[in-house]
């Protein structure tokens, strides 16, 4: 008699989905996205320090430093580009050496995901947050303090082109000063200083031309004061371009400053940037 053995039934082979590049970079994104927002400090710092410091300086200062443009007008147009600023070059300036500190790029670096993913989920994050953020500090601006809105296409283009350009140059210089933190607690003392002086001398808080000169010279050489001059292209009037420094609101210039700066924050990203601490080599 003989007995036949049955071979186990075997589970045909379930196709493993390959999760595609743009796919991977919005699925970091996401988690960005949302690692910003259960950090309460952050959101506090980041979306309400630009409206607290309009709503302060519009309750003490409301006189007119131009005919039909009041100190209000101008203070708001340096806001927003200090908001942008703040999310993208002072926010990953502080949070990337965090991450480096705990091991977190170490462990990314150490996996099979495509180093840019990372970046690709940071800038995700920065346009998102800085889109919401502008999208605030225009609604507070027009319910509170009568900000006029762009009226032409072309003025609505000129703030997309200064947005992008600053972000881009904002988060790459955000990238490469991230390396100058040796530890965690070491990034915000790196970042803020800069941030802080950059908006006091790039027409933020005050009238641009009513600085020194040699201060006026020396922020000439960053992009928060390019930024500033080409928003205030954006939401003031035309008439006020002959109060500028150059005697126009330069935009031509605006754009090569702010694109040579993205430029110089790619190459310091690629030669500088580092996935772990200095004590782990």
């Amino acid at each position: 008699m003989t007995t036949t053995t049955s071979k186990p039934a075997t589970r045909p082979a379930v196709p493993t989905r390959r999760v595609g590049p743009v796919a991977l970079g919005l699925r970091q994104g996401r988690l960005e996205i949302t690692q910003f927002l259960r950090s309460r400090e952050s959101v506090v710092f980041t979306m309400g320090f630009p409206v607290i410091m309009i709503l302060i300086f519009a309750a003490i200062f409301n006189d007119e430093i131009a005919p039909g443009v009041s100190y209000t007008q101008y203070f708001i147009t340096g806001m927003i580009a200090t908001g942008l600023m703040t999310v993208s070059f002072q926010n990953l300036g502080i949070w990337i050496p965090i991450e480096r500190d705990r091991g977190v790029l170490k462990r990314y670096r150490g996996t099979p995901m495509p180093k840019w993913v990372y970046f690709a989920g940071k800038v995700i994050m920065v346009v998102a947050i800085g889109m919401a953020e502008t999208l605030l500090l225009l609604a507070v601006s027009v319910a509170f303090f009568d900000l006029d809105l762009p009226s032409t296409a072309g003025r609505w283009l000129t703030f997309g082109w200064v947005a992008v350009l600053g972000v881009t140059a904002c988060t790459l210089c955000g990238i490469a000063i991230s390396s100058l933190a040796r530890t965690a607690r070491s990034g915000s003392a790196v970042v803020t200083p800069v941030a802080l002086v950059l908006q006091f001398i790039s027409g933020v808080f005050f009238v641009f031309t009513e600085l020194p000169t040699w201060m006026q010279q020396v922020a000439a050489l960053f992009p928060l004061k390019w930024m500033c001059q080409g928003l205030r292209a954006v939401f003031l009037p035309d008439s006020f371009g002959a109060q500028e420094a150059g005697g126009s609101f330069e935009l031509g210039r605006v754009a090569v400053v702010l694109a040579a700066w993205c430029v110089i924050g790619l190459v310091l990203c690629l030669t500088t940037f580092r996935w772990t601490t200095r004590r782990d080599g």
